[in-house]
């Protein structure tokens, strides 16, 4: 069995307001493969968020482990962990989190100059990209041109140009109609066999679940269900 691109086990968050604390996730332990579309279900509220700040390493536990790529995240410095996500993860939100002021190409190509890649590489990186998730025609654009789903397969291409082990996606259908929904989560899909990449995706969208290699459904903190819809269709006669 191939080595899990992320490992958490006993992982413990709540969230305190004033002298009420609310337990959000208590003791849940989970794995993620590589080149495999995750999703995590359920309605807002249950944690599913939570989870992927705590695995993405944007959130720190109040116990258990998280182990990425074989590296225990909360093991390192704030500055080690920085370089970690940079370099090997993405992350694509629903609310797009592009620059008004700049073009579709040049938003792709901000996150690479981070790494120390020159200015004619990261050109070409961005052009792939914009080409794999089909925008290279709208790469001039700046975001107030675009539609909701153009904007989001551009969050897309800004992540994948990193060419990063493990992308991050929370809720990225939230803000798109039904058609526009499936496609962006049958891109992912694609990019997870055709990279390699380790994907996590949280929705609320029960639309979604078909489309997943693996399907976990959560309720109050704790994984309910999980599920291979992709296997037991492809075992169907």
């Amino acid at each position: 069995m191939e080595h899990p691109a992320i490992q958490a086990t006993g992982l413990c968050k709540s969230y305190r307001s004033g002298k009420l604390q609310t337990p959000v996730l208590q003791g849940l332990s989970i794995e993620i493969a590589p080149a495999q579309l995750t999703l995590v279900e359920g309605p807002s509220g249950c944690g599913k968020s939570t989870l992927l700040a705590l695995l993405g390493g944007l959130l720190r536990p109040d116990a258990g482990e998280v182990t990425v790529l074989g590296n225990e995240l909360w093991r390192m410095s704030p500055r080690q962990l920085e370089q970690f996500r940079l370099r090997h993860t993405g992350f694509i939100f629903q609310g797009f989190n592009l620059f008004g002021a700049l073009s579709c190409r040049e938003q792709v190509m901000l996150p690479l100059g981070y790494l120390g890649i020159d200015p004619a590489a990261a050109r070409r990186r961005a052009d792939e990209a914009l080409e794999e998730v089909r925008m290279s025609a709208r790469a001039d654009l700046r975001p107030s041109q675009l539609s909701g789903g153009e904007k989001q397969r551009v969050a897309i291409a800004r992540a994948l140009a990193k060419r990063p082990q493990l992308l991050f996606a929370d809720e990225p259908t939230s803000a798109l109609d039904a058609a526009n929904g499936r496609q962006l989560i049958e891109l992912l899909h694609s990019i997870a066999r055709h990279h390699g990449t380790a994907i996590l995706c949280v929705s609320h969208d029960p639309r979604l679940i078909k489309e997943g290699d693996r399907v976990m459904q959560m309720e109050d903190g704790r994984i309910v269900s999980d599920t291979s819809p992709t296997a037991l269709e492809a075992a169907t006669p």
